[in-house]
C-alpha cells in the first residue's frame, strides 16, 4: 500500500509541475485546481485495483499534456522559421 501511496504522490507532483505552463486564460491555476480536486475526490479510495486504474488515467493525462506542450513548441518554432 505504501508503494501505491508514493506513486500517487509522485504523480500528483508531476501533474502539478506540468500545470505551470498550461495554455489559456487562467490556464495554470485552473489546471492545478482541477488536478487537486480530482485527487481530493478520490482520497478515500482503498481498493488497490481502482487506485492502479486511476494512476493509469493520471499517467495518460500527463502524456497528453506533454504532447500538448511539444506541439505548442513545434508550432512556435515553425512560425518563426518559415517566412510566410
Amino acid at each position: 500500500m505504501s508503494q501505491l501511496r508514493s506513486k500517487v504522490i509522485s504523480l500528483y507532483k508531476h501533474l502539478q509541475y506540468l500545470g505551470r505552463e498550461y495554455p489559456g486564460p487562467n490556464g495554470p491555476q485552473k489546471f492545478r485546481k482541477q488536478i487537486h480536486d480530482a485527487f481530493i475526490n478520490h482520497k478515500d479510495e482503498s481498493d488497490p485495483k481502482k487506485i492502479v486504474a486511476l494512476l493509469a488515467q493520471g499517467r495518460y493525462l500527463a502524456k497528453e499534456v506533454e504532447a500538448l506542450y511539444s506541439l505548442k513548441k513545434y508550432r512556435t518554432l515553425k512560425k518563426y522559421s518559415y517566412n510566410e
